[in-house]
């Protein structure tokens, strides 16, 4: 007995939405959203949603920060974890770039090859501030020990020669 369309278009698109990490809304509205999905979450619109302070209670709010890959689409809790997020935080920093625990946490593979938005995100973020992330990353993988034992060890983990060496005296 052949199955009938709705059905084969309902089990395709179930199977489909196995492979999604985030929950993608048909309407997203900031200032609708409650406080515990808010951060990281990108309205239908494709601006980024913000926690705003200034009162006894945080307000969900739309930013002018821009996630248009992701219209509608708000952050899964495995991925906040994974990355070392926190969604009751307030405001959308790239203070935390400079941490290296919160560095690490992003460029994990558990974040940086599972999360596409969170790493869109600081991939802006830090493009703002006139860096990569893609060489955070790097940065981040590499052992203090190796960045200081060795001067060219950082250089060539990120993918540039060693450092040219002195030029010999001539008397």
């Amino acid at each position: 007995m052949a199955a009938s369309a709705p059905l084969c278009f309902a089990i395709v698109f179930f199977a489909c939405s196995l492979f999604l990490h985030g929950t993608i809304a048909v309407d997203v509205t900031c200032e609708t959203l409650p406080l515990t999905q808010c951060s990281f979450a990108v309205s239908t619109s494709g601006k980024r949603c913000v926690l705003e302070g200034g009162g006894p209670v945080p307000i969900c709010k739309t930013s002018e920060i821009v996630g248009d890959k992701f219209p509608g689409y708000i952050e899964t809790d495995q991925c906040i974890n994974a990355c070392g997020l926190d969604r009751q935080a307030v405001g959308i920093s790239t203070v935390a770039l400079a941490s290296p625990d919160f560095t690490a946490r992003l460029c994990s593979p558990a974040c940086y090859n599972s999360c596409p938005n969170i790493v869109d995100l600081y991939s802006n973020l830090a493009a703002g501030e006139g860096k990569s992330l893609a060489t955070l990353c790097v940065g981040a993988a590499m052992p203090p020990s190796a960045s200081t034992a060795d001067p060219n060890a950082r250089r060539s983990a990120l993918g540039v020669g060693s450092a040219p060496t002195a030029a010999p005296l001539f008397p």
